[in-house]
């Protein structure tokens, strides 16, 4: 089902497909009832503003976690290097100043809470619970472990967990995300609601 989005999706920069990011709107409709949204990965919004859109409508909040220096795909002569988020005077990725004006146009600042931190800082002392965890962060093994190890627990009974980029053939791209979506089933604290396309979407038990 089309959804209306207060921006053009298109002209955001990111790497969700339209119907991945109308999964998540629908999922964070249902999961923001729950409790506040949280993903990690924001990169320049494309992901927050289609899970604000929904918190909007239970008034609730989407934290926003990332530390906008990049991933490792991201970095300079790498394959998914974008010159125009690269800050030459700190001679680093900054993908924050894009994300930041994408939300402001999108008139969604009231529903999104950026939090620029690594993913496990930013979890060391977090107690919030939480109706939904989005995971789209470093495609490490590392990196993604760490995304599922400081967040998952934290999702509420009947919470969903959201990882995206899930390639079971590893022809098809890394396998990290794939690892913690199959760590996630073998836990039996999740059960699988439903793939679309690389996006695999599971619920708390």
């Amino acid at each position: 089902m089309s959804i209306k989005l207060p921006i053009d999706i298109r002209a955001i920069k990111g790497f969700l497909a339209a119907h991945e990011g109308e999964a998540l709107y629908h999922l964070a409709a249902e999961a923001s009832g729950l409790g506040p949204c949280l993903e990690v990965g924001s990169y320049c919004g494309k992901s927050t503003v289609y899970l604000a859109t929904a918190c909007k409508l239970t008034d609730n909040v989407v934290f926003a976690v990332d530390h906008h220096r990049g991933s490792e795909e991201h970095q300079p002569g790498e394959e998914y290097h974008d010159p125009d988020l690269f800050d030459e005077r700190a001679q680093l990725m900054d993908s924050f100043r894009n994300f930041r004006a994408n939300i402001r146009t999108a008139e969604l600042e009231d529903w999104v809470v950026p939090i620029v931190a690594p993913s496990a800082i930013a979890a060391r002392h977090w107690n919030t619970p939480l109706g939904l965890v989005f995971i789209d962060g470093g495609h490490s093994l590392e990196a993604a472990m760490t995304d599922y190890r400081s967040w998952s627990r934290h999702i509420v009974p009947g919470g969903y967990l959201a990882i995206h980029d899930i390639f079971p053939d590893p022809a098809d791209g890394g396998q990290a995300p794939y690892d913690i979506y199959k760590l996630a089933l073998a836990s039996a604290q999740f059960e699988l609601v439903e793939t679309v396309d690389t996006l695999g979407i599971l619920r708390r038990i």
